[in-house]
């Protein structure tokens, strides 16, 4: 059952290569933070909202199963509270996610505090569904942070930053406080994403030498122009597009231009080795395990090509 909650006011990735310098900024994290899986010659395995195929996603124990299965990345997808704190949750309302209802935007941290964001996917999946998992809370990107730490990597998106202002600078200053950035703004282990290209250029223009990644959401056959690529160049150092709209040739013109390719969501063995084939430097999956068991059987296959 809803627990309905009264607000006060207004009723929420062929092989990968090291970086091209694309710009001047890229160029100088490339430089800085070599250790970094993207900065590497690794494809890399990017755990959607956590291993979220087997736990609630965007929540702890989505994301420690995730890295348990040697995902590369963390992935967050960021909303704000009307206190002003960014949680981890996909939904712009707490509705789908959690056992309440509204807007985030519209509810404080204490009041989604109060929500069970574990018991929906018991429901939903009861072949996967543990005890653990009910009663589960949304955690802050201070609490995910805190738990992982700075070894761990971390694919951040912001999420309808136009519903929430300041969302970017929230951002940046949790990434200092958090010591994710060094002295001079670079990070090793921080990719930021957005399908705002306005927000991208905000968090470019507040901190230049933070990796960005342009999304897109095709609706029909992808296309993309050299004018496009050009452009996403000078800000970002990379796509990430949904993988059932686009070809083959799309990611060719991608990785010609020296930018990286993330599809999402890759959750099938079939389009897994086919975005390889293709050349993508990484993917978003649900399934970290499933794509590192492909990974594994792509790289095997190439190493006997290679030998014959």
């Amino acid at each position: 059952m809803k627990k309905s909650i009264k607000k006060a006011g207004v009723s929420m990735i062929g092989a990968a290569f090291i970086l091209q310098a694309v710009s001047m900024s890229a160029s100088a994290a490339h430089e800085n933070h070599s250790n970094s899986p993207i900065y590497e010659d690794k494809i890399v395995n990017i755990a959607h909202r956590g291993a979220s195929g087997y736990a609630p996603e965007h929540t702890i124990p989505a994301y420690q199963l995730g890295e348990r299965m040697k995902g590369d990345y963390i992935e967050i997808d960021l909303q704000m509270t009307k206190d002003g704190r960014l949680i981890a949750m996909h939904d712009e309302s707490v509705d789908r996610t959690t056992d309440g209802t509204g807007l985030v935007k519209d509810l404080t941290l204490t009041e989604i505090k109060k929500l069970d964001a574990g018991t929906w996917f018991n429901d939903k999946n009861p072949q996967l569904a543990k005890k653990k998992y009910e009663g589960l809370v949304v955690p802050t990107l201070e609490e995910v942070f805190k738990k992982f730490g700075r070894e761990a990597n971390y694919y951040i998106e912001t999420k309808s930053p136009e519903v929430y202002p300041g969302m970017e600078e929230e951002l940046l200053k949790v990434l200092k406080d958090y010591k994710m950035v060094d002295s001079r703004g670079h990070t090793k282990n921080v990719l930021i994403q957005s399908f705002s290209k306005e927000s991208l250029l905000k968090v470019h223009d507040l901190n230049p030498k933070l990796p960005l990644v342009q999304l897109f959401s095709y609706k029909t056959q992808a296309a993309i122009s050299e004018k496009e690529l050009q452009s996403i160049k000078r800000y970002a150092m990379g796509v990430g597009p949904n993988f059932n709209m686009v070809d083959g040739t799309y990611v060719k013109m991608v990785r010609n231009h020296g930018l990286q390719f993330h599809p999402y969501t890759v959750n099938e063995r079939t389009d897994m080795k086919k975005a390889l084939d293709w050349g993508a430097t990484g993917v978003f999956t649900n399934y970290p395990d499933v794509f590192n068991e492909v990974l594994r059987e792509y790289k095997h296959n190439h190493r006997l090509n290679k030998e014959k």
